[in-house]
């Protein structure tokens, strides 16, 4: 069964780098047609989908977001990565690293459609 862990900073300041960790145990990232992303849920909002990585290694963001953000994985520690630079406090939410399984090359674009979540990574910016 596999299981996403997030770890990273809760706290930062206003223009600073937000830098997220997701470990993987118990499937392989690179596991063909495995696509991971990364969610965020602001308090009283929706679950929103930032941006994913496919099983290729191929990337995509979410339109807003696009300018400050960056998703990458490490192969050798089964571990994808997120920074989210120029943070605002309107970034303060609780962050997720998520799995979907399709049959195809491009992640899913909404976050409905990851039925894997880690437990989730609470990150607050505030000045």
């Amino acid at each position: 069964q596999v299981q996403l862990v997030e770890s990273g900073p809760g706290l930062l300041k206003p223009s600073q780098t937000l830098a997220l960790t997701c470990s993987i145990s118990g499937g392989s990232i690179m596991s063909t047609h495995s696509h991971w992303a990364w969610l965020r849920q602001p308090p009283g909002e929706d679950l929103e989908w930032m941006g994913a990585i496919a099983y290729n290694g191929d990337t995509y963001y979410s339109p807003p977001l696009r300018s400050r953000t960056s998703i990458s994985w490490d192969t050798s520690k089964n571990q994808i990565n997120l920074q989210l630079s120029d943070v605002v406090p309107e970034d303060t939410a609780v962050y997720y690293c998520a799995w979907a399984r399709r049959g195809t090359t491009v992640p899913p674009t909404v976050a409905d459609d990851y039925p894997y979540l880690g437990q989730g990574a609470q990150v607050t910016v505030s000045s």
